[in-house]
Parts: C-alpha cells; sequence; structure tokens
C-alpha cells in the first residue's frame, strides 16, 4: 500500500504524538499487550479493511476509507475517552485492533475487534476483546456496551458468546442499509 498519509514521521510532532499515546491505558493478557494506535499500524487496519475477508460491517473498503475509519477510530479517545487499542503480541507484531467505538447511527459505545489473518484462530481476540470489556465496564465506568455483528459473520457472534454477551435483536440503522445484530455485553468475571 503506497499512500503519503501512511508514511512514519519524524521530529516535535512524532514527539508529540508518542506523549499523547503514551497517555492512554495500556492494557495486558497472558499473550497480548493493548496498547495506543500509531500511525505505523494504519497499513494494518488499511489490509484488514480492504481485503474484508472476514465479512467486516460496510465493507469492503479502499485504501482512502480505510485510513479515514482508522484515524475516527483513533481521534475517538479525544473526542469520548475511549477508542481503539492495537493488540499485539509479546514481541511487538501487530495482531489486530479491539475498540470501544461510537459511530453515526450507533446508540451507545460499541465493543468492535478487527484481527489480522495472522492473528485469527488462537483465541486472541478473545483475550483482547475480553480485557477492553472488563476495562469499559469496569475503570472506564462505561454504563452499558454492545457488538454490532453482521448476521454472516459468525466468528465474531462466537466471539461475542464466549465473551458473554447475549443477543438482543437486529438494529435499527440510520446510516447504513446493512443488518447487524446487537449483542449486549455485560460486565462479570471471566467467562
Amino acid at each position: 500500500m503506497s499512500a503519503p498519509w501512511l508514511n512514519p514521521i519524524a521530529g516535535p510532532a512524532a514527539d508529540f504524538a508518542a506523549r499523547l499515546g503514551a497517555a492512554l491505558p495500556v492494557l495486558e493478557t497472558p499473550r497480548t499487550l493493548l496498547r495506543a494506535p500509531r500511525l505505523e499500524d494504519a497499513g494494518y487496519w488499511c489490509q484488514i479493511l480492504v481485503d474484508d475477508t472476514a465479512g467486516h460491517m460496510g465493507g469492503p473498503f479502499d485504501v482512502d476509507t480505510a485510513f479515514s475509519d482508522f484515524a475516527a477510530s483513533v481521534g475517538l479517545w479525544l473526542l469520548r475517552g475511549h477508542g481503539m487499542w492495537t493488540v499485539t503480541d509479546k514481541v511487538g507484531l501487530v495482531l489486530g485492533f479491539v475498540q470501544i467505538g461510537f459511530e453515526p447511527g450507533d446508540h451507545e459505545p460499541e465493543l468492535g475487534f478487527l484481527f489480522c489473518s495472522h492473528g485469527r484462530g488462537r483465541g486472541l481476540a478473545f483475550e483482547a476483546a475480553l480485557a477492553v470489556r472488563n476495562h469499559a465496564l469496569g475503570p472506564m465506568g462505561l454504563p452499558s456496551l454492545v457488538s454490532y455483528i453482521a448476521p454472516a459473520n459468525a466468528p465474531s457472534r462466537r466471539l461475542a458468546e464466549r465473551l458473554g454477551a447475549r443477543y438482543e435483536g437486529a438494529a435499527e440503522w440510520d446510516t447504513d442499509p446493512e443488518p447487524a445484530e446487537i449483542w449486549r455485553h455485560a460486565p462479570s468475571e471471566d467467562p
């Protein structure tokens, strides 16, 4: 992917971005680290959304739209006090992303999870999403949390069930004609 907005920055602006990122909460699971997103993570996000092999809602995307979505997800930290974490393994390889989002059309904060193909199928998304769910409904003090899942996305549905979420019905979208299922998360101990 060759796009100028994906190129690294340097100097005082990069230093400022690093200081902002250092202020975000870091979460750790037995096999993953959830940290602030960085510009160099955008390529992974774009790859997930452009390829759209996992049936993400609203996709597939082009690189420009995927980057705008990445920037909006990161920007939620400044606007709402919650947002997206980059999920890495213990040596720093980016595996995917977990976020507390709030997109146009959403009625409440959403627990979302998007993983690279090399991060799927090993329970890593469960570990990371569980940490974010517990953080959101615990220390962050959010009163509610849902996941909006495309009906054809069986892996995300299974993950929501494994997290203890309960199917609540179909979402009514003002901005997107694509149907979605609403899965409600409740604070609890590890399932």
